[in-house]
């Protein structure tokens, strides 16, 4: 990954790397800014093999210390910045880190818990680094401040401004980053994503996007999560087009930035790009040539609402945090077709070199058409989990449940752990969704299994109206049960003002049940 850097900021130094409101970067100025970090930490015991933890918001500075961990030698850990003292504290001491960039108001949160950890170097920045518009609707009442027992990351860029770390050249098999699994079944994993790995899909987004250095890239994803990480950060550190960061997903922030800076790509999960889409006209998504979404399956009848909204067509993008993002794409270009029995829309094909097949609970591949669990491989995919298992024969059982048709487009129907089970018959939540999805009032949809003392488990929805629109739950559920098969359709719903969601905008159907 260094050298696809250095490649970029040599052959164009004075190229834009980063928009950060009226701020901007240059490739020259996040080299320096990189090499001065990564001399600071060196000097301070930072080693080859050792982790910096980025506990960070869509900055400048998450792009800084990515950087510098690898020009030091070193790996980055991604931290999301909705993480409290415990969870913070348990991917400290998993992945052994030894530094921490931190946003300085999160650094309350990490003195709790810096004492037990092997952290013996803490850096902290400001949002308000680097930019001078200070937006009421983000920093409102923000001021600068250097927490008592941290350096100041502005401070160390001057003091070593024009140092430079001793040549690390990582090789492709060493961990660049450590990435963690959303830990829904235990604690989470840390996915050893290589540098070999890395590259690779960042490439995967350069050459299916068509990726260019005149193309300007919007971080609407958050970056420590690998479809940000990747297909945000790595693919505008190889091709060397700027990348419009915006401190976090605020949808009348972010839609200001699309109309100051233009993007022509972005990848995000469907609930932004829905939220992005609500205020938007056609000629503000006017710049862009290429919009894909990952992270959830998309609503056929959401697909349509952007497309018809907004003159975008959304293309489905699919992969996982052990996969570096992508191993099926839409083609640029290509409609994405329906599946007419099961309503899904694909999430496309294998990229480059992946091979992808779905087997039964035996491991065995099952026909096209069939359903079952989707099983990837390819050099995208990560060697394994961090002090943990390694995968067996670099394949990934996804966990994800779908099928391939007989032209080769694949399918997601749901996750496994989320199937229903009601009276013996198998229920995916995500069909249920799309046919909610389609009833006009409804903005955004999920369904969940609960307890039945007849059925075993039966069907709930939960469901957010379109501002100003009204329905009752009787509606919704004569809605489905005109569509769906009589096992199938929810038997309750309950209107919420908001879905709880993850940091990259996944619907929690856990928190639900």
């Amino acid at each position: 990954m260094p050298d696809l850097f250095r490649a970029t900021a040599d052959a164009a130094p004075w190229r834009t790397a980063i928009h950060y409101f009226d701020g901007a970067l240059t490739y020259a100025d996040l080299d320096e800014r990189s090499d001065a970090l990564a001399a600071a930490l060196a000097e301070r015991g930072f080693a080859r093999g050792d982790a910096l933890a980025l506990y960070t918001q869509n900055d400048p500075a998450f792009v800084v210390g990515l950087l510098a961990a690898w020009k030091a030698g070193g790996k980055a850990v991604m931290v999301n910045p909705m993480n409290k003292a415990r969870e913070l504290a348990y991917l400290l001491a998993d992945s052994g880190a030894t530094a921490l960039l931190c946003l300085d108001t999160l650094h309350e949160v990490a003195r709790e818990v810096l004492a037990e950890t092997s952290v013996t170097t803490t850096v902290t920045y400001s949002a308000l680094d680097g930019q001078t518009r200070d937006d009421p609707r983000l920093f409102a009442g923000l001021e600068r401040a250097v927490p008592a027992g941290a350096l100041d990351l502005e401070d160390l860029i001057a003091a070593y401004r024009g140092r430079k770390p001793a040549p690390a050249a990582p090789s492709g098999d060493d961990v660049a980053v450590l990435s963690y699994t959303s830990g829904t079944t235990g604690n989470p994993k840390g996915a050893m994503n290589t540098h070999a790995s890395m590259a690779f899909n960042c490439q995967t987004y350069r050459e299916w996007m068509a990726l260019t250095e005149t193309d300007r890239i919007l971080a609407l994803a958050p970056v420590f999560h690998i479809t940000g990480l990747i297909g945000h950060v790595g693919a505008a550190l190889l091709t060397g087009c700027p990348l419009i960061l915006a401190h976090r997903f605020e949808p009348a922030v972010m839609l200001d930035a699309v109309r100051e800076h233009r993007p022509t790509f972005t990848v995000g999960a469907i609930t932004a790009l829905v939220a992005l889409a609500g205020s938007a006209s056609k000629e503000d998504f006017a710049s862009f040539r290429a919009v894909y979404s990952g992270g959830a399956p998309i609503a056929p009848a959401v697909h349509e609402r952007i497309l018809d909204g907004t003159g975008v067509d959304v293309h489905n993008i699919y992969g996982l945090t052990e996969t570096n993002s992508p191993t099926h794409a839409v083609p640029l270009g290509r409609r994405a077709p329906v599946d007419p029995e099961t309503g899904a829309l694909s999430i496309g094909v294998p990229v480059f070199d992946t091979t992808a097949r779905v087997v039964d609970d035996a491991g065995d591949e099952v026909r096209s058409g069939t359903i079952g669990e989707l099983v990837v491989a390819g050099p995208q995919v990560v060697p394994g989990y961090w002090n943990r298992e390694s995968l067996p024969g670099g394949e990934l059982r996804t966990g994800d449940v779908g099928f391939m048709d007989h032209e080769g487009w694949f399918y997601i129907v749901d996750r496994k752990k989320d199937m229903i089970n009601a009276a013996g018959y198998k229920v995916w939540p995500r069909e249920v969704e799309d046919v909610l999805l389609q009833y006009p009032a409804v903005h955004e949809a999920a369904v969940v299994g609960v307890p039945d003392d007849y059925r075993g488990e039966t069907v709930k929805a939960y469901a957010v109206l379109r501002p100003g629109a009204a329905a009752t739950e009787r509606d919704l559920i004569e809605h489905c049960r005109a569509r769906m098969a009589a096992y199938k359709y929810p038997r309750s719903v309950e209107f919420l003002d908001a879905l709880p969601k993850t940091a990259t905008g996944k619907i929690l159907r856990r928190s639900l049940r």
